[in-house]
């Protein structure tokens, strides 16, 4: 046998071990994020992040400029790492607003949007030890090469660049809850916004993403859906696992092998009284028989969350009671849906569902009176609110106005 395998072994060319050599050490080119080219599995060519065009970024710039006023700036920061301990990182989850507008999706730049200078990023410099501990980042290459920035310099330079340009700025626009002493303690800045020439610049960005493109329906559908199926295969788990941090688990593990790269936030998973704390974090219980679950969950796809509630009994079966409550809140989402429509608004969707459950909960004996009060104790959330980059998506937008084509407003009875 070993004879046949040397035989076989030189009746390859030379030719085709160096084709095979070649292939096995092509080198690819790191940016630090994903790339068509890094990652063809993932990405087409002509897309910045998966699912999303260069052309899409770059109109998305042309859409922000024609709100800023004249000679105006716009100052994003990416989001700062958060550290868990004095040496180890959270995992980093860019600002939304730095994403949307650069397809940036690393820490440590700051992005300049203007009429005169076009989209100008500052990029941190690459430190040969941090190469090696974290690996590669983008820099002014990739700034230039992938995110297609008309100007890009390296971040040491932008207390000798930035400040011209504010002098020739008469109003500026950052992200406040992003704000960054690289930008904010610049003499000139401060100058500026002490002349109350500084404004929020979420009022414009919000504006822009509460309207989802083809593209960004198509990434929340997928999201939704992993979050779908990740939630029903742990409702059919349940029954051998009764416990909240199980549960928990399961529901991320199912959204990660479905290709979610994150949980959209701290799932809720409340047996039993927990159901009823609104933002209930421990999952550490186990769920009694006879209890019920409450699941509030959603997972990230490529910047995009989802958002869902389920409520079940996970040791048997809905009591008569349960399930007397479980069917009016069921039939008052189904009413609600039809309210889901252009013209309407988040605002009129949850006033109708206030009205038609306290009319259930009079009849089933749990509220008396007309008093709205009493209902406000036994549940202070509102239906739903905006969906998209961040699970409470375009919060500067008012849920007042009207619905249209391309919003996506998160329907249920949870927050």
């Amino acid at each position: 046998m070993k004879i046949l395998s040397r035989k076989l072994l030189h009746q390859l060319s030379f030719k085709q071990a160096i084709s095979r050599h070649t292939y096995s050490t092509k080198k690819i080119s790191d940016f630090g994020q994903p790339t068509p080219s890094s990652h063809p599995q993932l990405m087409m060519e002509g897309e910045i992040t998966p699912g999303i065009s260069t052309e899409e970024y770059i109109s998305r710039r042309k859409r922000l400029l024609e709100l800023l006023p004249e000679k105006s700036l716009a100052i994003i920061a990416a989001a700062p790492v958060k550290m868990m301990t004095d040496v180890v990182p959270y995992t980093f989850r860019q600002d939304a607003d730095y994403l949307y507008l650069t397809g940036c999706q690393q820490p440590g730049g700051v992005a300049l949007l203007g009429h005169e200078c076009g989209l100008c990023m500052f990029m941190p410099e690459a430190k040969a030890r941090d190469i090696v501990w974290q690996g590669q980042i983008a820099g002014v290459d990739a700034a230039l090469e992938i995110f297609k920035a008309e100007k890009a310099y390296p971040m040491s330079k932008l207390d000798k660049i930035l400040p011209d340009m504010i002098k020739r700025s008469s109003r500026l626009f950052h992200n406040k809850l992003t704000a960054t002493l690289t930008y904010s303690d610049l003499e000139t800045f401060q100058k500026a916004a002490h002349l109350g020439k500084v404004s929020d610049l979420s009022i414009l960005t919000h504006e822009l993403r509460w309207v989802k493109s083809p593209a960004e329906l198509k990434l929340m559908k997928e999201s939704a859906s992993i979050a779908c199926q990740a939630l029903l295969q742990t409702m059919l788990h349940s029954k051998t696992c009764p416990h909240e941090g199980m549960l928990s688990a399961q529901v991320e593990y199912e959204c990660r092998m479905r290709g979610a790269q994150r949980m959209a936030f701290n799932p809720v998973v409340g047996g039993g009284p927990n159901g009823s704390v609104i933002h209930y974090s421990r999952n550490d219980q186990k769920i009694e028989d006879g209890d019920l679950v409450l699941m509030d969950m959603g997972c990230e796809l490529h910047g995009y969350c989802s958002d869902l509630t389920r409520t079940w009994p996970p040791c048997g079966s809905f009591s008569s009671v349960q399930e007397e409550l479980y069917d009016l809140i069921l039939q008052t989402n189904k009413e609600c849906m039809r309210l889901c429509k252009p013209g309407s608004s988040i605002r009129q969707i949850h006033n109708y569902s206030v009205e038609l459950l306290c009319k259930g909960l009079k009849e089933i004996g749990i509220m008396k009176g007309d008093d709205f009060r009493l209902y406000h104790q036994l549940n202070p959330t509102s239906i739903g609110h905006y969906l998209g980059m961040d699970v409470h998506d375009s919060s500067m937008i008012s849920y007042d106005r009207p619905l249209k084509p391309g919003v996506v407003p998160r329907h249920g009875n949870k927050d």
